[in-house]
């Protein structure tokens, strides 16, 4: 149980085989868990000690003793845990090593984890009221402000962030007392840490992220705030807050602070009470409590005397502990069930990573699917991947019939499974059934997608851009023009989704790309798409190739990188269409526009070249404009760009601003360049 990696049956002690086992200073007697890389075990020390009779030593896992960054990870949960002394915290006795082999001994909390209390509750019909539920949450708190607020042993704050506030690591004692435990993927920010920020994925449960955790942006303390509000919540609700029909889906509600659950039960919550988790639930950080202490004592009105309860507490942790647990119940069944097994059960093809499946990757790439176009030709046979690459570059489409994996001839739109990678019925075309005439129609280059861009952040419109490239016929003769069609949508002046035509931007190509997959991964991901109901991130995630967070992101950012492969375009046309409803897409993007069109504007004008474009104006003089539109001037720009804003207080030449401000952007005037040319097309600034 370590780096955030569950245990599984943490509630069932398991007997070591005959003899309890000698681990230097201790006698392990059961194993009570065991994660990813390691194991926990029911322990004594062996006289003469003065640790307490009985405890809890962690260890590493076989496999992982001889690696160097596992032992310095766990030697750093040790040292993070260690430094922080609480009453509502796990406390750490000792911490060794058995020749190369770390240990942690902790203490034993003679109880049951939060997890296993709110689901035997709910397996009763039962929950826990909004006053025992604002106890726990306050002592967690009390906890969290003492984890928060450690020092080292030089009296310097070390900055700890816990991480990984989850139901499973809230242990409750059968006297009604409340600790956080496990620091396996706590991190001291005043400290470096062992893996880049590029590298340095978050384990902990993805239920429980905050909004900047799952968008991978920097984040502090007030992440561990978010969890314990999505704990509370789970507490009043009696089922966690943020679920979805899939991982992606749960990340979606995080990153869109989705609590409608917690508002449907604000009438049966005591006054008040909503109010404050809506603000410890805020999308951004700032608008949420400060600190530990702060939310502590918002929630103080709504808490019951202590002593009463850990009288509750306690009497519900001993009712759970006197029952068989769900792994127990379902040890037995498994049992019963190996013994039911008389006669062979039918064979199951297993996935790799996944689960059991009643074909075979084998057979699903065998049954093939043909296409009869409206013209009559026959197209395939077809397996699944090339059918869904033939509607995505338009050579398959509405009104096309389909033997879909031997079903009989359907019309495709009728084929859930392919349907939804049909485009939607605007992208065919550059015009919008019923608008007699666009808003916007240019040729395609950096400086009219800037202009388009800009205004869509300034009107904050909802509408569709369709960039459209030159015929195929073209294409063949001129290397240098632009590839097939895009459709960008946006809602309130945000990117919503990036529609393309392009069979080198499908996602797994896109995933192939940047290394995250092989080419072998993605066929065989290809091979069992059907599965999955043609969704390539709940494939490749119910198959333990990737990540659910690694494809969240991944999803974003190809949204960003369809977008910003406009600016080398250098030819097509622009169409775009205000006050049209996007289509429906299970993913939207919600991605500010600022930082996409400096992104795009780099991509635009790479190395020097804004340095020799500017070579001869570099005593020109930049001014703030005198009516800067106001969206624009509040838009979500990158720090960077609102430095450069704030720099230019007084008018300053183009020489001196490069001076003061590239330091900011790592010494790179030429992005100091980018960013001063889209601020005069935003009217922020201007050069005279």
């Amino acid at each position: 149980m370590s780096f955030g990696e569950k245990p599984q049956g943490r509630s069932v002690p398991r007997p070591l085989a005959g003899a309890p086992v000698k681990f230097g200073p201790f006698w392990l007697d059961a194993r009570l868990a065991v994660g990813g890389t390691a194991e926990v075990y029911l322990a004594r020390p062996i006289p003469p000690s003065a640790l307490p009779a009985r405890l809890v030593v962690k260890r590493l896992l076989p496999q992982f003793v001889e690696d160097p960054e596992g032992r310095t990870m766990f030697e750093r949960e040790a040292a993070l845990h260690a430094a922080v002394h609480h009453e509502n915290v796990v406390k750490v006795h000792e911490y060794g090593s058995v020749g190369d082999e770390p240990w942690l001994a902790m203490e034993l909390v003679d109880g049951c984890d939060l997890f296993r209390l709110l689901r035997r509750l709910s397996s009763d019909g039962r929950g826990l009221t909004a006053g025992l539920a604002t106890h726990i949450t306050r002592e967690l708190l009390s906890a969290l402000e003492s984890v928060h607020s450690a020092s080292d042993a030089n009296g310097q704050p070390m900055g700890i962030i816990h991480r990984d506030v989850t139901p499973s690591n809230v242990y409750l004692s059968n006297d009604g007392r409340v600790k956080l435990g496990d620091f396996g993927i706590a991190r001291a920010m005043s400290r470096p840490t062992l893996r880049s920020a590029q590298s340095d994925m978050l384990k902990g449960k993805f239920a429980y992220l905050a909004p900047e955790q799952v968008a991978g942006e920097p984040f502090d303390h007030r992440a561990d705030l978010f969890a314990m509000a999505a704990v509370t919540s789970e507490m009043l609700l009696g089922q966690p807050l943020f679920a979805g029909s899939g991982q992606l889906a749960v990340l979606l509600a995080i990153r869109d602070c989705r609590i409608d659950a917690l508002r449907t039960v604000r009438a049966t919550l005591p006054k008040g009470l909503f109010a404050v988790l809506e603000r410890a639930l805020a999308r951004d950080p700032a608008a949420r409590f400060f600190s530990a202490r702060e939310l502590s004592q918002a929630l103080a009105p709504f808490d019951v005397p202590v002593a009463a309860a850990r009288a509750e507490l306690g009497a519900l942790v001993r009712s759970v502990q006197a029952t068989p647990s769900v792994e127990q119940m379902q040890a037995v069944r498994d049992s019963a069930r190996k013994l039911r097994a008389a006669t062979p059960m039918r064979s199951f093809g297993r996935v790799a990573g996944g689960g059991e499946s009643d074909r075979t990757t084998g057979e699903y790439a065998a049954i093939p699917s043909y296409v009869v176009k409206g013209s009559g030709d026959r197209l395939g046979p077809w397996p699944f991947a090339r059918l869904v690459e033939a509607i995505a570059t338009g050579e398959v489409g509405r009104g096309d019939m389909v033997d879909y994996m031997g079903r009989g001839l359907q019309p495709i739109e009728a084929i859930d499974e392919v349907a939804r990678f049909l485009p939607p019925k605007t992208a065919t075309t550059n015009r919008v059934a019923g608008v007699d005439s666009p808003d916007f129609v240019d040729e395609v280059s950096p400086a009219t997608l800037v202009t388009v861009l800009l205004r869509v952040v300034e009107s904050a419109a909802t509408g569709v851009l369709f960039a459209e490239g030159p015929s195929e016929s073209r294409r063949l003769h001129r290397k240098d023009t632009a590839p097939g069609r895009k459709e960008l949508y946006f809602v309130g002046g945000k990117l919503h989704h990036v529609a393309s035509n392009n069979a080198s931007e499908l996602f797994g190509e896109y995933l192939v790309r940047r290394k995250m997959i092989s080419r072998e991964e993605l066929d065989f991901a290809l091979a069992v798409l059907p599965r999955y109901g043609g969704r390539m991130g709940d494939t490749l995630i119910a198959l333990g190739l990737v990540g659910s967070l690694d494809i969240f992101r991944a999803i974003r950012d190809q949204g960003r990188a369809r977008l910003v492969d406009l600016f080398q375009w250098n030819t097509g046309k622009l169409t775009f269409y205000t006050a049209q409803t996007p289509p429906h897409v299970e993913f939207p993007l919600d991605l500010d526009l600022p930082p996409l069109i400096l992104a795009g504007a780099e991509t635009a004008s790479p190395g020097d070249t804004p340095l020799r474009a500017w070579r001869d104006r570099l005593d020109a003089i930049v001014v703030r404009a005198s009516a800067a539109p106001t969206r624009l001037l509040t838009a979500a720009w990158p720090p960077s760009a609102k430095r450069l804003i704030d720099a230019v207080e007084e008018p300053t030449s183009v020489r001196a601003l490069l001076t003061t401000t590239a330091h900011d952007l790592h010494g790179d005037a030429n992005a100091v360049l980018r960013a001063l040319e889209v601020l005069v097309a935003a009217r922020l600034l201007s050069v005279t």
